[in-house]
């Protein structure tokens, strides 16, 4: 279609249509040398021939709250001349797919899941220059064309023709491949040889690190600053590392969960405030000389979180959000906000406009954004994995199909 999504069909994604919600795995013992190729730059071969069989690939969908099941849908194939298809090499649970996973009311019809992702490109469409056959790229949560105004002045998540993953009829990216549409305006290619270590760290450019990145760089973290970040969730530690990179002098994270804010403390916070409510807020005013943190970081996105943020930051600062708003009113008038020239920025990161700036510091391992992955699991395991997370057994859960 000339948006770029798939047509919509009752019961699935990319023409399938639901038949049992209780395949079996069939197994991951082709995946490891299949990332071996990929890694080595090798086109990896499919499976079948599509001139003679119609082939599959494993998916994710979700049908309701809780659940999630992984099922065989026919192999993404190019619809336009600007497509590719790509071959996931790794991809991950997001904490903004736990919403879903908590509150969808449950339906018939499973809705594609997933927004994450890495891989090795395996077709192109014909109008696609820039990238080839075997490259290892990046695709950002939204895809975009990269060239309408909006992306031009880099806000990629409104571009005029762009998308999301697992809405309107697309693909999910929580599947062993996708068909990535404006592949030319969205996919990031990583060049030269690609350390499997480097994986987790380059799967997080996707989302997570550029998203921490935009919420510090919005709320105007840097040299002389001091620092708030609420949440020890992926998003907020990626916070805390991208306020660390972009020099804020303080940096107070907001968390009570020993594991995640002692990676805080690695990835460059100097204080952690495990309280909650008025005495979290008096423990950070404290921390502050009274006055507040300049920048606070809201990586949550509950109104509890906004309330904190306003009540912590200091006269004149601002409060960036990035958390997926999970209210429709809240303490933004006359006493909250306006009459202590307080400013509310952030929202939706466009992650492609940072991916490539981002990039060269995860290739020679100055930073290491993929430390919030504590928990891999094959396709089979993806139930697993949203429950671990759902549970807080698991910070952020990788994918590999």
């Amino acid at each position: 279609m000339p948006d770029g999504a798939d047509e919509r069909v009752p019961g699935g994604v990319d023409g399938h249509n639901r038949t049992s919600k209780d395949l079996p795995d069939r197994g991951s013992h082709t995946a490891t040398s299949w990332v071996r190729a990929g890694l080595r730059g090798a086109v990896p071969t499919r499976r079948g021939t599509a001139t003679t069989e119609r082939t599959t690939v494993r998916t994710t969908l979700i049908y309701g709250a809780g659940d999630v099941h992984v099922e065989e849908v026919p192999d993404p194939v190019l619809r336009e001349p600007t497509d590719a298809v790509v071959r996931v090499l790794r991809a991950c649970i997001c904490g903004s797919d736990l919403w879903p996973y908590g509150l969808l009311p449950s339906s018939d019809v499973g809705q594609p899941i997933g927004h994450e992702f890495l891989g090795v490109i395996e077709d192109l469409g014909t109008e696609v220059t820039g990238l080839r056959r075997g490259d290892i790229v990046i695709a950002p949560f939204m895809w975009s064309d990269n060239t309408c105004d909006f992306c031009r002045e880099g806000l990629q998540n409104c571009c005029r023709h762009g998308g999301m993953w697992g809405f309107n009829g697309a693909a999910g990216g929580q599947s062993e491949a996708v068909r990535v549409p404006y592949a030319q305006g969205t996919l990031v290619r990583v060049l030269g040889d690609v350390d499997e270590a480097l994986l987790p760290s380059l799967l997080t450019l996707s989302d997570v690190f550029p998203t921490g990145h935009y919420c510090a760089l919005r709320g105007g973290a840097g040299p002389r600053t001091t620092v708030t970040v609420i949440g020890d969730g992926a998003v907020g530690l990626c916070a805390v590392l991208a306020a660390r990179r972009l020099g804020a002098e303080r940096i107070v994270l907001m968390g009570r969960h020993a594991d995640r804010t002692d990676l805080g403390r690695f990835f460059g916070a100097t204080d952690v405030v495990p309280e909650r409510g008025a005495e979290g807020v008096a423990r950070v005013r404290e921390l502050t000389g009274g006055d507040g943190p300049h920048t606070v970081l809201d990586c949550v996105g509950t109104l509890a979180a906004l309330e904190t943020a306003l009540a912590v930051v200091r006269s004149g600062g601002v409060v960036s959000r990035v958390g997926v708003p999970q209210y429709t009113e809240g303490p933004v008038g006359y006493g909250g906000m306006f009459f202590r020239n307080v400013t509310l920025t952030g929202g939706v990161a466009p992650a492609r406009a940072f991916i490539e700036e981002l990039l060269p510091e995860v290739l020679d391992g100055r930073v290491e954004p993929g430390r919030v992955f504590d928990r891999t699991v094959d396709m089979s395991g993806i139930p697993a994995g949203y429950r671990a997370m759902a549970d807080r057994e698991a910070l952020k859960v990788m994918i590999q199909p």
